[in-house]
C-alpha cells in the first residue's frame, strides 16, 4: 500500500508517511481507507504518543484525492448529502486525540487540508507552498475552508479559497500568518517534527491528550455545524464532472507566489 508507518520504541513517536511520490502523494481511495485504518488503530497503541504525518519526497506533502479514483465515486442525487472518501482522513475523523504534527515540504493543496487541518501544528521547509485549486475548476471549497479556518485568519483562508491556481501562498508567508508554526531549510522539515514530538512523548500522555481536547472544545461546536454545511453547499455549488474535467485539461499552469 502507499502509508508507510515507522514507530520509535524509544521516543514513543510514529511518523505516517504518504508513500505516493510520483503522483505527488495523491490520496487514492485505498490510502483513504487505510490511513483511516491507521489512525484508528493508534488509539490502541499505548506505546505510541506523538505522530507525524508527512509526504514521501521533496515535490508534494499530499495534493489532495487522486483525480482518477475521485472519478469513480458514485454520488447520490439527494442536494443533502455527498460521499466524500476524504471525511474521515484525518485523526480527529477517526476519534484519535493523541498530538499530530504535519511536516510539510513541496505543494499541500486540496485534500491536503483535511490532514492539516487535524494536526496540531504545522512545520514546513522553505520550499512548502499551500494552494486550493477547487475553485478554478468549478468546485465548492467547503470542507478545506472549513478545516483551515482553524489555522489562518478568515482574510487568508478566503483569498486562498477564491484565487484557486492562480496564487499559491509561500512558506514564509504561511509562517507569517499562523498556519506554519516552524519554517526549516528545504528538507529538514521532519526532523523537526520528530524532534518536537519526542519532546511532547516524553510529557505524561494523560495531560498531553486532555490539553489536545481543551484546545479542540474551543470552536468544536461552530466547526460541527459548518461542517454540516459543507455538503449541501458542494452538491448544489460543484459544477457537473464533466465540465469540471474540461476545466482542469485547459489548466495554465502558471501562478503567482505570495
Amino acid at each position: 500500500m502507499s502509508i508507510r508507518v515507522e514507530r520509535d520504541e524509544e521516543t514513543g513517536v510514529a511518523v505516517v508517511t504518504l508513500d505516493r511520490p510520483e503522483k505527488h502523494n495523491a490520496v487514492t481511495l485505498g490510502m483513504a481507507r487505510e490511513l483511516g485504518a491507521v489512525w484508528r488503530g493508534f488509539r490502541y497503541e499505548d506505546e505510541v504518543r506523538a505522530i507525524v504525518v508527512t509526504g514521501a519526497g521533496d515535490r508534494a506533502f499530499c495534493t489532495g484525492i487522486d483525480r482518477e479514483d475521485a472519478g469513480r465515486i458514485p454520488q447520490p442525487s439527494s442536494p443533502y448529502t455527498i460521499d466524500d472518501p476524504l471525511l474521515t482522513l484525518g485523526p480527529k475523523a477517526n476519534d484519535l486525540w493523541k498530538p499530530v504534527i504535519a511536516a510539510v515540504e513541496g505543494m499541500a493543496c486540496g485534500g491536503a487540508f483535511y490532514l492539516l487541518g487535524e494536526a496540531e501544528f504545522v512545520i514546513a521547509g522553505e520550499n512548502a507552498t499551500f494552494f486550493d485549486p477547487h475553485t478554478t475548476y468549478g468546485m465548492v471549497s467547503a470542507f478545506e475552508t472549513v478545516h483551515m479556518a482553524r489555522k489562518m485568519p478568515y482574510g487568508e483562508v478566503a483569498r486562498m479559497a477564491l484565487m484557486g491556481t492562480a496564487e499559491r501562498v509561500s512558506a514564509r508567508r504561511a509562517y507569517e500568518t499562523g498556519l506554519v508554526s516552524e519554517l526549516t531549510g528545504p528538507g529538514g522539515a521532519l526532523d523537526a517534527a520528530r524532534a518536537a514530538a519526542a519532546v511532547i512523548a516524553s510529557h505524561p500522555t494523560e495531560a498531553v491528550q486532555g490539553t489536545v481536547r481543551a484546545l479542540w472544545s474551543v470552536d468544536g461546536a461552530a466547526r460541527a455545524q459548518a461542517l454540516a454545511h459543507a455538503p449541501h453547499l458542494v452538491a448544489l455549488g460543484n459544477l457537473p464532472p464533466d465540465r469540471q474535467g474540461e476545466l482542469f485539461t485547459r489548466r495554465s499552469g502558471g501562478h503567482r507566489l505570495r
